[in-house]
């Protein structure tokens, strides 16, 4: 009961900042106006504000010190989000390098692992029991004692977090795509870090998903077709940020993670090798993604493409809650080949059109 009502206070306080972020934002001009921009990769037609990070990082700050306990892993976890908070902002109004932002999921990462949350383990797919990540360790004194750090374990965390970012980033392109899937996948790591917990706070991981699920889900409401205001940056990034944070958290959930996210993960995989091969860097965007070609080439609504990514990612959490480890793997295996499958069909769909 108090984690539906964790979810349902920061969607209220997420609802009523919303429209605050908004004018703000219509005040001091800071729009992303596509007569202006003309980006091949933008799908909305008229001004809108983007913002959705601030409303975001606000709605989960003011919840967390309401309702969970303060230790310093809460703290790293805050800190890292208000990084990216305030590059995202930053990117609103300036549209900053994509390295600058790079630069900045990093510095967010290494300061949650800094913190001591790692991937110590991960469940074995093919027997009972799981996969330790404690080895190769390193030791060192600092700050007037021995210190540790778990290589593999770290090294791993860094990248589950910075990739995650990015790829959750890459499917927002059209109005309440993102919120809705991330809220659903933020619902069910929370139901599933009740079975198991392995986190090394004394926080509770399961409050803390309901309450960004519940900052998405008010946002969601503004965000909407027709859309009033953008994700932006900074809300794609602590999507990804929070997903990947928690779970870990959550027990090392490492698998019902990439699981939730299936398809926005293939297609990122799928458009970075898609850019390499024609020669593009991979980190610049384009309309190749798969939104783009539900759109442009199936002819989708965005209203129609939105609810897809909602519903395959609450497919696949209702899948997570009864299958194994490699049940999971299969899962994400069959969404590849499914999403690789559509966009190649894309793709020669769009050279017969081309030709005639």
């Amino acid at each position: 009961m108090l984690e539906l009502l964790s979810f349902l206070l920061t969607a209220l306080l997420a609802t009523l900042l919303t429209p605050l972020v908004i004018q703000y934002y219509k005040r001091k001009n800071w729009l992303d106006e596509p007569e202006k921009k003309r980006h091949v990769k933008v799908t909305h037609t008229t001004a809108v504000p983007r913002g959705g990070g601030l409303v975001i990082f606000l709605s989960i700050v003011f919840s967390s010190l309401l309702l969970l306990n303060i230790d310093q892993y809460l703290l790293a976890i805050l800190f890292g989000a208000a990084l990216l908070a305030i590059v995202g902002m930053l990117d609103d109004i300036y549209d900053i390098h994509p390295l600058i932002r790079l630069t900045a999921n990093t510095i967010a990462a290494l300061i949650v692992v800094g913190s001591g949350i790692g991937i110590a383990y991960v469940s074995h797919p093919f027997q009972e029991g799981v996969i330790h990540l404690d080895q190769p360790q390193i030791s060192f004194w600092a700050f007037g004692a021995e210190r540790t750090i778990w290589l593999l374990s770290s090294s791993l965390a860094v990248l589950f977090i910075i990739w995650n970012m990015n790829i959750v980033n890459w499917s927002k392109g059209v109005d309440g795509q993102m919120p809705g899937f991330v809220m659903i996948a933020l619902i069910f790591i929370g139901i599933l870090s009740t079975r198991f917990i392995g986190d090394p706070t004394e926080f509770n991981t399961m409050m803390l998903s309901f309450i960004t699920a519940g900052a998405f889900g008010g946002f969601l409401l503004w965000n909407w077709y027709p859309q009033k205001i953008m994700p932006g940056y900074g809300a794609g990034s602590l999507a990804g940020y929070f997903l990947s944070v928690l779970a870990i958290l959550s027990g090392a959930k490492v698998a019902t993670a990439l699981m939730v996210l299936a398809l926005p993960t293939a297609d990122a995989v799928f458009t970075i090798i898609r850019r390499i091969r024609a020669g593009k860097s991979p980190i610049w965007g384009d309309r190749g993604h798969f939104h783009h070609k539900l759109i442009d080439v199936f002819h989708w609504s965005k209203q129609q493409v939105a609810v897809f990514y909602w519903s395959v990612s609450l497919i696949m959490g209702v899948v997570s809650l009864y299958v194994s480890t490699l049940g999971k793997l299969v899962a994400i295996a069959i969404t590849f080949g499914l999403t690789f499958g559509v966009l190649i069909w894309a793709k020669i769909k769009q050279l017969r059109h081309d030709s005639q």
